[in-house]
């Protein structure tokens, strides 16, 4: 959610912001609408006070001879159009409050110019593609050999978007999951949530999915007037909103929590994308990192958010590309972004695996999540932000083609052999 006092203040920024993002919203119509809001607002309280002022003055009008009945039907009158002022003012805050929630978090300043992803900028590589002495295949090829990856069973079950991971394959994703949270909670002091799959309107509107990208998630069908809820497209969602509503102590600050889930997604507008494997898919799961910070110490904790991320890629000994997304290419939501991208050479293509995002004060204005530095102190918004820790599949994609022989069979990274349990992937 925007902050009103920009909109009055510095509109082009907000503007300037709009239009990096290439969203349409009338912000014309926004200043008109929260002009008009004070301005009722205004009306309301003068209105009020005529009529109190009318309704102390009645015994005096009564006794200097005036008729009961006009001086109470003048203070009806007043309630009367207060009412309808009243009436007005909601109208106006309902619109004003549904074309806010439509303008796009401003970029940072430190975000690169650009409007694609063709304008992201690489920040940092790590590592070198492998070298073979053979032609590395790709993960549905090696996966089906391995009878490790179903996708045509899959496919059977829901649908094109879908698959099935079998044996050391399912035990492999299982292995990176545990791992994950091991490593965030035991090295970086994360506090590990297990929160709903699915949420409300409301829950989804404070991180920022609804209502811009409604298209793209997926709506629990009920009946009319029953419940409302969504699949999450991801545990930033239901994570970052545990403090909805809230004012935290700042004490407390900062809160690191970490969630593992899985995420489900539409990918509306997608068609034809990635069609081969298990790239894009509606059903997926991901390990996520999600901080509440104090504001002035945000982007020293999205550097170490994002350098936590990648000591996942670096363990693992995968070369991978860290990209900083310019701000046509941002989310609705967030201020700076970071993606981490590791190296398919089955694919022969990099893959993303984790975006790192500071969102400012964006999301907390729209969830209502404040912080006190002190007792004394007026509570302000916190600032959040978020990282996947990691996503999968892509990840187990980037260890099957990485990691591949030329026997058709995949070594274990040294450090999920304790969590596979063995040294190597073989066919059964």
């Amino acid at each position: 959610m925007i902050d009103l006092k920009l909109l009055r203040d510095d509109p082009d920024t907000l503007r300037r912001g709009i239009q990096a993002k290439r969203v349409n919203v009338d912000l014309d119509r926004l200043i008109q609408l929260d002009e008009s809001r004070r301005s009722l607002a205004r009306r309301v309280d003068e209105l009020n006070t005529e009529r109190n002022a009318a309704s102390k003055s009645i015994g005096q009008r009564i006794k200097a001879g005036e008729n009961p009945e006009t001086a109470k039907a003048e203070v009806r009158a007043l309630g009367d159009k207060i009412a309808e002022t009243e009436q007005e003012l909601a109208k106006v805050e309902a619109e004003l409050h549904g074309l806010a929630l439509m303008v796009p978090n401003t970029p940072h300043a430190s975000a690169p110019a650009g409007y694609g992803e063709e304008d992201n900028v690489e920040v940092a590589r790590h590592g070198d593609k492998p070298a073979f002495d053979f032609a590395p295949k790709p993960h549905w090829e090696l996966g089906e050999a391995l009878d490790i990856i179903d996708i045509t069973r899959g496919t059977k079950l829901s649908g094109s978007g879908f698959y099935c991971l079998k044996g050391l394959g399912a035990r492999l994703e299982r292995s990176l999951i545990s791992w994950f949270i091991d490593v965030h909670t035991k090295q970086y002091g994360y506090t590990e949530v297990l929160t709903p799959y699915m949420v409300n309107s409301k829950t989804m509107t404070g991180t920022g999915q609804l209502p811009k990208m409604a298209d793209d998630m997926y709506k629990v069908l009920a009946e009319e007037g029953g419940e409302d809820l969504w699949l999450i497209p991801t545990a930033e969602v239901p994570v970052t909103n545990l403090y909805q509503d809230e004012i935290l102590d700042g004490a407390r600050l900062p809160i690191y929590h970490c969630a593992f889930s899985p995420c489900f997604r539409r990918e509306a507008g997608s068609y034809g994308k990635e069609v081969r494997g298990i790239t894009r898919v509606h059903q997926f799961h991901k390990v996520e990192m999600v901080k509440f910070v104090k504001p002035e110490t945000s982007y020293d904790e999205l550097e170490a958010l994002r350098g936590q991320a990648e000591s996942l890629l670096k363990a693992l000994g995968l070369h991978y590309r860290v990209l900083s997304l310019c701000a046509g290419d941002l989310s609705f939501a967030a201020a700076k972004c970071y993606d981490l991208e590791v190296w398919a050479p089955g694919m022969d293509r990099f893959l993303e695996v984790s975006s790192c995002s500071n969102f400012e004060d964006f999301q907390a204005r729209r969830a209502n999540i404040r912080f006190k530095a002190d007792q004394k102190a007026k509570p302000q918004f916190i600032h959040t932000l978020n990282g996947s820790g990691l996503a999968l599949p892509r990840c187990v994609i980037a260890i099957i083609e990485n990691y591949q022989q030329s026997d058709g069979t995949i070594k274990v990274p040294d450090v999920l052999v304790p969590y596979m349990g063995c040294e190597v992937i073989a066919p059964r």
